[in-house]
């Protein structure tokens, strides 16, 4: 019932009616861009990523029918004992007009294997396509949240190279008038140039967020990012894991266990006999009696120590090799998970100590300080430190504000939870 629910939900996203009035809304140019509607237009577009599973899954779908059915009759057509002295039908009585047809068969249910074997490939390309959607989903989450973080994070560095530039207007004054030193000036001018490099490097940061948000989104990637960042809560990490199993990513690796099963079942039915029936007619004339044959061929597997038992060998190895691979996926997402968890809630409780302690007192020294140097109690270049202080401490609260919504968007991912 989960995986028919998971599947249902996946669908949705194609559903034409509702998801165009929605697209529509998203392509607006001066709309914003939100969390959801840049997933929207990422798993709306034409993305040789999502589409090629698709192709591959109506391919293997057509050679499921191909392959499961009979080999083509062989016709035959020819003339017997036909006399070289006078090339007369009547003058032997064994020359013949011979038309033929043999039908052959596979060994055992090889068919039916086959088209087995074929479906479980087909849905193992279906299943793709789900685990690719997920692929999709987290890469422009997390290309979204990187985008949202410069944007917000040069709105904070502008506010401060504001603030410098008023104090360099200040310190340009005093210093004039004799109430500031040349240092003070020139630590002031440093501290804006170092202000206008942080928003050069953030400028960096946005256009590779926007480079990668484009390869999904197009030309809407251009367009300002809104400022909240909406998603789910995860679950547990214990429901995590025990849904592990049901991640796209593993059913598509079980189906190919189950292809690879198929492939040992028709190497087995290599120890049968494959045969054919051959029908054959072959008309005299001089009103002789025609001929009519029906025959039966067999090819038995006889020696089958370096032949079938070989098939049957390899066959084995193979699928214990995808078994193999299986696991060792698992292992690696329930690695990923853990690790993304952590970081989840570790990244959680900085936020927490950030909020409650490091950006109160760091805005309480700028105050202090700003204080402080107005009354000619400190020095310029504490008050430099202190601003400083408060702005990092607004960056590093920000950059790990994203940081914890990347995760959350992994942990999403991981829980297949709904797209939007």
């Amino acid at each position: 019932m989960f995986k028919i629910v998971k599947r249902f939900l996946l669908a949705l996203v194609c559903a034409a009616a509702p998801v165009g009035s929605l697209l529509a809304s998203e392509m607006a140019p001066d709309t914003p861009l939100t969390l959801s509607g840049a997933v929207r237009l990422a798993l709306a577009s034409d993305d040789p990523y999502l589409l090629a599973p698709v192709a591959r899954a109506a391919a293997l779908g057509h050679t499921a029918v191909s392959d499961s059915q009979l080999e083509d009759p062989k016709i035959r057509f020819g003339f017997a004992n036909w006399p070289t002295n006078s090339f007369s039908y009547t003058q032997e009585p064994m020359t013949q007009v011979q038309l033929g047809l043999s039908q052959s068969f596979p060994r055992g249910n090889t068919l039916p294997l086959k088209r087995e074997k074929r479906k479980a490939e087909e849905q193992a390309e279906r299943l793709l396509q789900d685990a690719r959607r997920l692929d999709v989903v987290l890469e422009t989450r997390e290309a979204w949240l990187e985008l949202r973080y410069t944007s917000h994070a040069a709105s904070i560095v502008g506010a401060s190279s504001l603030e410098v530039a008023e104090l360099i207007g200040a310190v340009q004054s005093n210093f004039a008038v004799g109430k500031n030193k040349s240092q003070d000036l020139f630590r002031a001018e440093m501290e804006q140039g170092l202000l206008a490099d942080r928003l050069i490097e953030i400028q960096r940061l946005a256009d590779r967020a926007r480079a990668r948000l484009e390869r999904r989104i197009g030309v809407a990637a251009k367009r300002r990012v809104a400022g909240n960042a909406p998603m789910k809560h995860p679950a547990a990490l214990s429901l995590l894991i025990d849904t592990l199993g049901s991640h796209p990513v593993m059913e598509a690796e079980q189906a190919k266990i189950i292809a690879a099963s198929k492939d040992v079942a028709i190497a087995g039915e290599r120890y049968k006999p494959s045969w054919a029936v051959n029908v054959g007619y072959g008309a005299r004339g001089g009103d002789r009696a025609d001929f009519a044959s029906v025959g039966v061929s067999l090819d038995v597997p006889l020696f089958t120590k370096n032949r079938q038992d070989r098939k049957v060998a390899a066959a084995k190895k193979t699928k214990h090799a995808i078994r193999l691979k299986r696991d060792a996926i698992k292992l690696d997402l329930r690695r990923k998970l853990q690790s993304s968890y952590a970081d989840w809630v570790r990244l959680g409780e900085r936020i927490q100590l950030y909020k409650a302690v490091v950006r109160t007192r760091a805005q309480d020294t700028n105050e202090a300080s700003l204080l402080s140097y107005q009354s000619g109690t400190t020095n310029f270049s504490e008050l430099i430190r202190s601003r400083l202080a408060a702005l990092d401490t607004e960056l590093t609260l920000l950059r790990l504000q994203t940081d914890r919504l990347k995760a959350q968007a992994m942990l999403l991912y991981f829980g297949n939870a709904p797209l939007f």
